[in-house]
């Protein structure tokens, strides 16, 4: 009985220590509360901006969404140089109004990763009289100085026309 009850005796010390211990940690100030419903609309609203911008032929504030200069832009299998080489490339290959149709996203996910990143995957479609083109953007959205802007874009398109014929 002895035993027992010497048993019982540290169980209760140890348990008396732990409470205590728990007790004596400092005070952590509570981490501020993530707003994911007004994070997405923020997301939301810098690419309906950036939709906006393409189709008024404006691709600097199309590129307003972009992190600068560290964005990473995958396309075509390749990887864009900086925000400067992505801007680069759009005025090249898209510059001019016919090549540049009008774009649209659509079906867009967003899942937020973390208080500063966060997960978009949509498709678009960019209406052109020749070209037209479909794909899926996945991009990680990261806020920067209170800002979400993409931080990582990659893009695979194709050719609806070819889609639509078993190509």
């Amino acid at each position: 009985m002895i035993q027992r009850s010497s048993l019982r005796t540290c169980a209760v010390i140890v348990l008396i220590a732990v409470v205590a211990a728990c007790k004596l940690q400092p005070q952590r100030e509570p981490v501020a509360a993530v707003d994911a419903a007004a994070d997405k609309q923020a997301i939301l609203a810098v690419i309906g901006r950036m939709e906006a911008a393409w189709n008024r032929g404006d691709f600097r504030g199309y590129m307003e969404g972009f992190a600068n200069p560290d964005v990473i832009f995958v396309s075509r299998g390749e990887f864009q140089k900086d925000w400067q080489g992505t801007l680069d490339h759009y005025i090249r290959d898209y510059g001019a109004p016919e090549r540049r149709g009008t774009l649209h996203f659509y079906d867009i996910s967003v899942e937020q990763l973390a208080p500063d990143a966060a997960m978009l995957v949509s498709h678009y479609h960019l209406e052109r009289a020749e070209h037209s083109q479909e794909g899926i953007n996945t991009r990680l959205m990261r806020k920067i100085h209170g800002r979400w802007v993409i931080a990582l874009n990659h893009v695979s398109s194709y050719d609806p026309s070819a889609a639509a014929a078993g190509q």
